[in-house]
C-alpha cells in the first residue's frame, strides 16, 4: 500500500492523492491548482501519472481545488466513475462547465496577446463542454453507505461540515490479507457554520491524510464575528460606502446570505437592514443557491427549524440577483450604498474585479474577506495591506477599508483540527499533513507530535510513502519540479520588483538617500546582466 501526492503537497490548492493497493491505483479528488503562476502552470502539464491505470476516483466535494481537473482527467481518455455524494454531484453539474467556460475566456485573451505576436494559440486547459460531458461518470452516494469496489477496496463517506455535499473518505484496504483503514478529511469545516451540520467524527484510522488550511491558527468566534459582520455592513453604508465581499460562489455566498436573513428578526435594525439592498453578482452562485434550497438533507438542525417555520433562509425582500453582465455593470453606475457578493473568492476571475477596480480607490466603501486567500493571488495582496494593485492592466489606489472575519472560513483552525484527532477511539500510526502552506503544516505536525506522540510527514509534490511514512519516491529530483522551481522564483522576483516599483511611484516627489539611490541602479543593472545571461544560453 502506498500514497503519491500529486497536489495540495506543501500547498492549498490542486488537491489530487493517489492511493495504490494490491496493483489497484484511485484517486482522491483531482482539483485545480489555483494561486500563483508556478501553481497555475501546473494545470497545462500532462498528468504525472498513466491515467490509464486509475481504476475509480472519490471526489470529497465540488469545490475547483478538488474537483476542477475531473474534465481534463475526463478529455484525455478516463471513463470510469467519480464517486462522491449526491450533493457534490448536482454541485459539480453547475461548477465543472462554468470552470470550462473560464478556461475558453481566458485562453482566448492570452491568444488575442499571441496572436499580436505572431505565435500559434494556445488550447484551454477543457471546454465548457468537456465539463459538461465529464458528468456522465459522476455516481451519486449518501454519507454512511458502504460501498465495496473490490476485494481490497471499500468505503465510507461521513459529512465533513466543509460545505454541502462535504466528505470525510474511509478507505477499507486489504494487502496480503492484512486490512488498514486510512482516512481522508478532504476539507474539513469549522463549527458552528450556517446552514451545514459539524465535521463528523469518525472513529478511528490507522493511517490519516489531514488538511492543514488554518492548522497555525485559531479562528474568531463565529457569534462575536456575526455581530461584527452586521456592524460593517451598517457602519460602511451609513457613510455612503458600498460592501464589496469577495465570495466563493458554492458555500461562503449562501452563509453569508443566511448571515444576513438572520438579523431581519432583529428589532433595532431590522428597518435599516432592509433598506440595503443586497446583489448576488456571480451566475455561478445564483444557481448554487438554488441547488441549496433543495438539498434539505443537508441542513443543520437551524437551519431545518426556518423551512418548518416556513421562512427560506436564503431569501429575503431587499436580495437581488444580477444574471446578465449588463446587470453586472449597472451596480457600478448607481451610487446608493449597496452590499455585493461577487466571486470568485481570492478575486482572481470574473466580476469581483470590476467591482474592486470601481470601489478600491473609495475610502467610503470596505472590502471584507470572509475566506481563504491564498499565495499569490489578488485577494492575498489586498489583505496582506498593498497599497496599489492592478487591476485590468489598470493601477488601483487601496483606498477602501480592508476587513477580513476568519469565523465564517469554511475549514476547521488548529483546534478544530487537533479536537477533531482527539474524538478519535483509535488514534492513527501515521498522519499526512497536506493542503496548507508549509508554515502552517509545521505548527500542526508540531502539535500533533507532541500532543498525539503521533509521527507525522508534511508530503512535497509527486512524493510517494508507503503507510508508515517511508518515503518511497522523491518527487523533488524531476526535471519537472525543478523547472517549477524556477518559476517560482521567477514569479517572486516579479512580485518584489512590482513592489519595489509601486514604492518609487509613490516617492517621486519625495528627498531621498542618493547614495542609496545609485546602490538600487546598479543592483538592478546586476539582475538585468544575469537575466540577459540566461536567456543567452536558453
Amino acid at each position: 500500500m502506498n500514497i503519491t501526492f500529486y497536489g495540495a503537497a506543501e500547498d492549498v490548492t490542486g488537491s489530487c492523492h493517489m492511493v495504490e493497493v494490491e496493483g489497484h491505483k484511485f484517486l482522491i479528488d483531482c482539483g485545480l491548482f489555483q494561486g500563483s503562476l508556478t501553481d497555475q502552470m501546473l494545470n497545462y502539464e500532462e498528468f504525472a501519472f498513466n491515467i490509464q491505470e486509475v481504476e475509480f476516483v472519490i471526489l470529497t466535494h465540488a469545490h475547483i481545488d478538488h474537483s476542477g481537473r475531473i474534465p481534463k482527467l475526463y478529455k484525455a481518455g478516463y471513463k470510469n466513475p467519480v464517486y462522491c455524494t449526491t450533493a457534490t454531484k448536482e454541485l459539480c453539474k453547475i461548477m465543472l462547465p462554468d470552470s470550462g467556460h473560464i478556461q475558453e475566456t481566458e485562453i482566448e485573451w492570452v491568444n488575442r496577446k499571441r496572436m499580436r505576436a505572431g505565435k500559434a494559440p494556445n488550447e484551454p486547459i477543457y471546454t465548457q463542454q468537456d465539463g459538461i460531458d465529464c458528468l456522465e461518470i459522476f455516481e451519486g452516494i449518501e454519507y454512511g453507505n458502504r460501498i465495496k469496489v473490490n476485494d481490497n477496496i471499500s468505503f465510507e463517506l461521513k459529512d465533513a461540515g466543509h460545505m454541502l455535499g462535504s466528505a470525510i473518505v474511509e478507505l477499507y484496504l486489504v494487502e496480503n490479507g492484512e486490512e488498514k483503514k486510512v482516512a481522508f478529511t478532504g476539507d474539513l469545516g469549522n463549527l458552528n457554520l450556517p446552514i451545514i451540520n459539524d465535521p463528523q467524527p469518525i472513529d478511528g484510522a490507522d493511517v490519516l491524510v489531514m488538511e492543514s488550511t488554518y492548522g497555525d491558527r485559531i479562528h474568531s468566534s463565529i457569534k462575536d464575528q456575526s455581530s461584527k459582520f452586521i456592524q460593517i455592513i451598517l457602519d460602511t453604508t451609513r457613510r455612503g460606502g458600498n460592501v464589496i465581499i469577495p465570495s466563493f460562489a458554492v458555500g461562503r455566498t449562501q452563509e453569508i446570505l443566511y448571515e444576513i436573513n438572520k438579523y431581519y428578526s432583529d428589532d433595532n435594525i431590522r428597518e435599516e437592514l432592509s433598506k440595503i439592498p443586497v446583489y448576488v453578482d456571480s451566475p455561478l452562485a445564483i444557481n448554487a443557491t438554488k441547488i441549496f434550497e433543495t438539498q434539505h438533507q443537508y441542513y443543520d438542525e437551524e437551519a431545518l427549524s426556518y423551512l418548518l417555520k416556513g421562512d427560506n433562509p436564503l431569501v429575503f425582500n431587499n436580495l437581488h440577483f444580477c444574471e446578465t453582465s449588463e446587470e453586472s455593470q449597472a451596480l457600478n453606475e448607481d451610487m446608493q450604498p449597496k452590499i455585493i457578493i461577487s466571486a470568485s473568492g481570492m478575486c482572481e476571475v470574473g466580476r469581483i474585479k470590476h467591482h474592486l477596480k470601481h470601489n478600491l480607490y473609495r475610502p467610503e466603501c470596505t472590502v471584507l474577506f470572509v475566506g481563504y486567500q491564498a499565495e499569490g493571488t489578488l485577494g492575498k495582496k489586498i489583505m496582506s495591506g498593498e497599497k496599489l494593485v492592478k487591476i485590468f492592466g489598470e493601477e488601483i489606489a487601496v483606498n477602501a477599508e480592508i476587513k477580513y472575519l476568519d469565523a465564517f472560513s469554511g475549514h476547521a483552525d488548529r483546534d478544530g483540527l487537533l479536537n477533531w484527532i482527539a474524538a478519535m477511539n483509535k488514534k492513527p500510526e501515521q498522519i499526512f499533513i497536506v493542503h496548507g502552506e508549509i508554515d502552517a503544516q509545521k505548527v500542526l505536525r508540531e502539535y500533533i507530535e507532541q500532543g498525539f506522540k503521533i509521527h507525522s510527514t508534511i508530503p512535497a509534490y509527486q512524493e510517494q510513502y508507503d503507510m508508515n511514512g517511508v518515503l518511497l519516491s522523491d518527487g523533488k529530483n524531476s526535471y519537472k519540479a525543478s523547472r517549477f522551481n524556477i518559476l517560482e522564483l521567477m514569479t517572486s522576483l516579479k512580485e518584489e520588483i512590482d513592489t519595489m516599483s509601486n514604492n518609487v511611484k509613490r516617492n517621486l516627489k519625495s528627498d531621498v538617500d542618493t547614495e542609496y539611490l545609485q546602490m538600487m541602479v546598479e543592483k538592478l543593472k546586476g539582475v538585468q546582466d544575469a537575466i540577459d545571461e540566461v536567456n543567452d544560453k536558453t
